[in-house]
């Protein structure tokens, strides 16, 4: 997986509006984290504040997410006013999202993290696994506690994912992406099975199952979002996968970062394990190691690949960070 990148969520038992009005507000920031304390208002969507992960204070910033069928904020932190280093989109989903024919209510919170290579320190990368887990498990009970709950509510759906680094332009990784005439080079377990436009397809998997696919690509301005819905009409299922490409010169707050980060977001029932889809986490890995060998190929960056999935800072960079470190 990606080493730069760090991602947790959490069923809430409470409504997305909720949960949306919740996390847009930073104030709240004071109630559910570690040690974000905000201290001083700035303009409307920012504060000077306290921080768990530096020893100094932070600039919080927070946006909405737009122009997309999800329901999301990022939250940017840096060291001065409009200059952010940290970048942090949290993505809502209702159990509908997941499951159209679902009666459970509840959202589904995935919070994703990057933390840029020449900042970050041993004990941001050491601890934020602990601190963003235990902080999404503080926000869930705060929501929870509030519409009336006396312990954590069980969802029936877990998420996991899948993140790797491509060195290749964003443009030329979005615009191969949404395009679903591309997906046998790189979906090994799907066969083409009549006509396949830009967004739609008719395909057959491994066991000659019949599976409708469906691409919808939004372009959220700094990054963008591929919906990937794989339908299995014949067993009445789906089985989602929205897919974040974003630009490591955005995600690290740093220019000169080249390529960009895939992060494939995965829905899994916690009481029965799938027969149909995708079974298995590393199904979808297996496809994002096809895309990254592709992508680079074509822009022609094919030393990369043996580097693994993580983006590195290039030598040049590493060196004057040890000479001034």
């Amino acid at each position: 997986m990606e080493e730069n990148t760090f991602a947790t969520s959490a069923y809430i038992a409470t409504s997305l509006e909720t949960t949306f009005d919740y996390i847009y507000s930073l104030e709240n920031l004071n109630d559910w984290t570690l040690y974000s304390r905000m201290i001083e208002q700035i303009d409307e969507n920012t504060w000077l504040g306290t921080a768990s992960g530096y020893q100094n204070n932070l600039y919080y910033h927070v946006r909405k997410i737009e122009n997309c069928a999800i329901s999301g904020i990022e939250w940017h932190c840096g060291f001065e006013y409009q200059k952010y280093f940290q970048v942090y989109p949290v993505f809502l989903f209702p159990a509908n999202y997941i499951a159209p024919d679902t009666d459970e209510t509840g959202v589904y919170l995935h919070w994703l993290s990057f933390v840029d290579p020449k900042r970050r320190t041993p004990m941001i990368m050491q601890g934020i696994e602990t601190v963003h887990t235990s902080e999404c498990r503080s926000l869930k009970a705060i929501l929870e506690r509030q519409a009336g709950h006396q312990e954590a509510a069980q969802g029936r759906y877990r998420i996991s994912t899948d993140t790797i680094y491509i060195d290749a332009p964003i443009e030329m990784g979005f615009e191969y992406l949404k395009d679903m005439k591309n997906t046998e080079d790189w979906a090994h377990l799907l066969r083409a099975k009549g006509e396949i436009t830009d967004d739609k397809g008719e395909f057959i998997d491994e066991y000659n199952q019949n599976v409708t696919v469906t691409f919808t690509a939004y372009d959220l301005k700094n990054y963008y979002l591929i919906e990937q819905d794989y339908y299995y009409r014949d067993r009445n299922f789906y089985q989602r996968c929205p897919v974040v490409i974003i630009p490591c010169s955005y995600a690290f707050g740093d220019p000169s970062a080249r390529g960009f980060i895939q992060h494939r977001i995965t829905f899994w029932p916690v009481d029965q394990p799938l027969r149909h889809g995708k079974l298995q986490i590393q199904d979808f890995g297996a496809e994002s190691m096809n895309i990254k060998r592709i992508l680079e190929a074509k822009a022609g960056n094919t030393d990369t690949f043996a580097r693994g999935m993580s983006y590195q800072l290039p030598i040049l960079s590493r060196e004057k960070l040890t000479v001034n470190t």
